[in-house]
């Protein structure tokens, strides 16, 4: 009889479907948690349950139950300081439970980039109530960023431009954010060049790096990834400082999206996040090992001897215009009739307006033509009825 490691994952998006996948590749036992039904890891996962990953009580029951090898947060939203004394119980949680504590809203992460590791980021300030964020926005200037602290996909942020718009920033905040305590934070807004992620692995051999991936936002959720992004030797060098300086910070074995603004030579932390990064999609085409078979590599304690950009290429997600409980992605024909294209659909049981429904993926020679190829891709697909 196979004896498999057992792999928990909180949190059972797209992402976690890709984790999922390459974790059973390797032989690993999955379970996908999650709190609604039929998300798209739970479609590939052996066992799933469906519980309120807020609910200490219910993640403390389904881990008892289950006494996985290692616990996998996917999401930010799960009540983290369960983990921090189910991993004191001998639990392993990935990359460890300091991090998805620290990480799960970004008052935890900016304070420890900035104040205590000293890495440039931009100027923020915190306020709970609307006179304190109403004073912040003032104090920080406009334009200004405004964020929830915990929220997933870029829900609940704004750039507030004038005084007329503080308070409409302020109503986005509150109705996007994953928990409603009204805690936001206030960053100054950068002119940067652009923004990027860099997918940072620590396994048992080391610290290594992908190639930047850029990446275009639009109300803090992506819109258009690729990989690689140019960047010269200064912004790499000082890229590769900052990352490796939060990944060493916050430890543990994984992979870890490290969010960094681009600004001539100068180069700003912005986020990081322990697992899978939503921009690093595009890996699935362009890497010989994308950012789900590193995590899982990672995580089980293999070695990754090297990591090779075998393509320029390209992702563009689909998502939603309208709420539907019945529907279907058409077009899907077309889309694949896009040279060197891959169409990934992720099953989501229904729509919400700006939910992520599916993912172009296109590779070429330049990075031009796959941007070009997965747009031409997207165009094609419709959801509807």
């Amino acid at each position: 009889m196979f004896h498999s490691k057992k792999l928990l994952l909180l949190g059972s998006g797209e992402l976690g479907k890709e984790v999922l996948i390459e974790a059973a590749r390797l032989g690993v036992e999955t379970v996908a948690v999650d709190r609604y039904e039929h998300a798209p890891a739970m479609q590939v996962a052996g066992r799933s349950y469906v519980i309120d990953m807020l609910d200490p009580k219910q993640v403390r029951e389904v881990i008892e139950k289950e006494k996985p090898d290692v616990i996998v947060p996917e999401i930010e939203a799960i009540a983290t300081a369960e983990l921090l004394k189910l991993e004191e119980e001998g639990y392993r949680v990935i990359p460890n439970a300091r991090a998805a504590k620290l990480t799960m809203d970004r008052e935890g992460i900016r304070r420890l980039a900035s104040e205590e590791l000293g890495l440039p980021t931009a100027k923020y300030l915190f306020a709970n109530t609307y006179d304190e964020f109403k004073k912040s926005v003032l104090e920080i200037g406009f334009p200004c960023v405004v964020k929830p602290l915990m929220s997933s996909s870029g829900k609940g942020q704004s750039v507030c431009l004038t005084e007329e718009e503080i308070e409409n920033s302020w109503t986005i905040a509150m109705e996007g954010g994953r928990v409603q305590n009204g805690r936001v934070i206030i960053e100054e807004f950068i002119q940067f060049d652009s923004e990027i992620t860099l997918l940072t692995v620590r396994a048992v051999n080391g610290t290594m790096y992908c190639a930047p991936i850029g990446h275009i936002q639009k109300d803090g959720d992506y819109i258009e990834s690729w990989q690689p992004h140019h960047m010269t030797d200064q912004q790499i060098q000082e890229a590769e400082r900052i990352a490796k300086m939060i990944t060493d910070e916050l430890g543990g074995y994984g992979l870890f999206g490290v969010e960094l603004f681009l600004s001539k030579d100068k180069v700003y932390f912005s986020e990081v996040s322990p697992r899978p990064h939503d921009t690093g999609l595009v890996t699935l085409v362009t890497q010989n090992l994308s950012e789900f078979a590193l995590h899982v590599r990672a995580i089980l304690g293999y070695p990754i001897p090297e990591i090779h950009l075998l393509t320029p290429g390209a992702s563009r997600p689909l998502k939603a215009v309208e709420e539907l409980y019945d529907y279907n992605v058409h077009g899907v024909e077309k889309a694949l009739n896009v040279p060197n294209t891959q169409v990934r659909i992720f099953g989501k049981p229904v729509t919400k307006i700006g939910r992520r429904m599916a993912v172009t993926l296109s590779t070429s020679n330049s990075i031009e033509q796959a941007r070009e190829n997965a747009k031409q891709a997207l165009d094609y697909l419709i959801i509807s009825k």
